[in-house]
């Protein structure tokens, strides 16, 4: 994405959620520098989830992946155009897809996805699906665990039609690193875990209440113990 056009973005979103939230960021130094591939992985419990990216991270180099089903909208497809995103076929091996992000992920490139692969409707954590975990293996790039809060679509649409302005808090964890690919014999296996234990450090971030299926995992208390 042209540099110009990145800070324009950045400085319209901005502009917009300062208009209608209050942001309360923690954790947000553990980033890694710019120039530097990393998967952003977080829950998923809003539309306003995206725009959040564009307000906190202040790089060019923001990759975000869509939906195939929104490429029917000429507005998505010239929002997607214009902040250099890949649309992804999510049912099926979207082989163009997945080789366009890694060619920048390699490149130093930051990606931004939601492992449970669509809005969580009661704002707790559902199922993780591997896609977007499998890029960060694939890559050998670091994955930075960030949960959010208060940005539902029901707590957006409450607050806001009552002129309240929406709390939303952002916690970003410790950024850490998959086993390397070339150490895996089992792929499947070796995915499943690594959902889990993606899943399991956003959960950690979470309050209790808001941890879903990941709230009795064995992995999660160990997290939570060290």
């Amino acid at each position: 994405m042209n540099a110009n056009t990145s800070k324009i973005i950045r400085g319209v979103t901005r502009g917009l959620l300062g208009l209608i939230a209050r942001l309360d960021v923690v954790g947000w130094e553990n980033l890694p520098a710019d120039g530097s591939g990393c998967v952003l992985a977080a829950n998923h419990i809003g539309r306003l989830d995206a725009f959040l990216v564009y307000a906190l991270l202040d790089r060019p180099d923001i990759i975000i992946m869509v939906a195939e089903k929104y490429r029917k909208y000429a507005l998505t497809r010239f929002m997607v155009r214009l902040v250099d995103g890949i649309f992804v076929d999510r049912y099926n091996a979207d082989f163009g897809a997945v080789r366009e992000t890694l060619r920048r992920l390699k490149k130093g490139g930051f990606l931004a996805m939601t492992p449970e692969g669509t809005r969580s409707s009661s704002g707790n954590l559902i199922a993780g699906k591997p896609g977007g975990i499998y890029l960060a293996w694939k890559a050998g790039v670091p994955i930075l665990p960030v949960a959010v809060t208060g940005s539902e679509d029901t707590i957006v649409e409450q607050r806001l039609k009552h002129f309240r302005r929406l709390e939303i808090r952002i916690v970003a964890g410790k950024p850490f690193h998959l086993p390397a690919a070339a150490a895996v014999t089992d792929r499947d296996e070796a995915m499943r875990q690594a959902t889990d234990e993606v899943m399991c450090r956003i959960a950690a971030l979470l309050p209790a209440e808001r941890r879903g299926v990941y709230a009795d995992h064995p992995r999660l208390a160990e997290i939570l113990k060290a």
